[in-house]
């Protein structure tokens, strides 16, 4: 507890709230920093450290104020949150992780200063608060790997059917349908999905981590790379189940009525036309494919 209060006043309140065992663990701003030694500073780290237990600072300036929570992060690597009303609290809630103002008894500077504003001067919103910014990350999370894992299946099929030099597995406007029907939708669902029951159960998350840690971004590669294998199969499957190997695939641009293989797809009396009568057969036979394909795509991503 940081106040401007006197000593007896401060010691009074921690002891009432259970901050304060003894007066050994109350100190005057002044005097905490009085000494500017290394030594000094080395003291005042290890009265700061978490396990020496809570204590009580009082008759603090505005500066003492924030060279405490400045102590509290750098010596200890803290995530601190300020709590303050006043003018004199303004650097303090500047300097903090998480300021926190006062909305209805709280200057305009303080508001300004601070990171978030209690609307209803009740604590207990912080914990509210909390609890919805761990559902926000979530949700946030949910969203950009959603996304990444379609795209990385669509990236996926489009890539190895190239590779594999077979038609094209998904035409353009499908692969535009499939990114804006049956990827955006249910990734904006996906945020809107409220806190997690046990959300404030959890131990806190790094504020350093990046929302994309590399073991979701393998994971769901791997996972795209998976759903473009299975779509590529299913699309080949078709063709197979047609009595189209692989071997023919690769030259399906081409007409070659001569070639045995192909004789199936032209009409009997096509005549001059042959050639157009079997890349219409060609194409319905490639149609049914890349349908299924479209498919097995979209019902692996829901």
């Amino acid at each position: 507890m940081i106040t401007g209060d006197s000593k007896e006043t401060a010691v009074a309140i921690g002891k009432e709230l259970g901050i304060l065992e003894s007066d050994e663990r109350a100190w005057e701003g002044n005097a905490f920093f009085a000494d500017d030694s290394a030594e000094a500073e080395g003291r005042r780290k290890d009265l700061l450290a978490p396990s020496a237990g809570d204590g009580v600072f009082c008759r603090t300036a505005p500066a003492d104020k924030q060279r405490i929570i400045k102590l509290l992060a750098d010596a200890h690597g803290d995530v601190t949150a300020m709590t303050g009303d006043g003018v004199n609290d303004a650097p303090a809630l500047q300097q903090a992780s998480i300021g926190v103002a006062m909305g209805i008894a709280g200057t305009e500077v303080a508001k300004q200063a601070a990171d978030m504003i209690l609307m209803d001067d009740d604590f207990a919103t912080i914990v509210a608060a909390v609890e919805e910014g761990r559902g926000i990350y979530k949700n946030m999370q949910a969203f950009v790997c959603f996304l990444l894992s379609c795209n990385f299946g669509e990236v996926a099929t489009v890539f190895g059917a190239t590779c594999l030099g077979v038609p094209d597995v998904l035409t353009p406007l499908q692969l535009l349908w499939v990114n804006l029907v049956t990827d955006g939708p249910p990734a904006t669902a996906l945020g809107f999905n409220p806190p997690d029951p046990d959300a404030m159960s959890r131990p806190p998350r790094d504020p350093k981590a990046p929302i994309l840690t590399p073991w979701l971004l393998g994971r769901y590669a791997i996972t795209g790379a998976y759903v473009g294998f299975a779509t590529i199969q299913v699309f080949l499957n078709e063709f197979k189940d047609r009595g189209v190997s692989r071997s023919r695939l690769r030259s399906w641009a081409s007409c070659d009525l001569k070639e045995p293989a192909w004789a199936d797809f032209a009409p009997i009396n096509a005549g001059s036309d042959a050639c157009a009568g079997a890349f219409g057969a060609k194409g319905a036979v490639k149609a049914t494919a890349q349908t299924l394909a479209l498919t097995t795509l979209v019902a692996m991503e829901m």
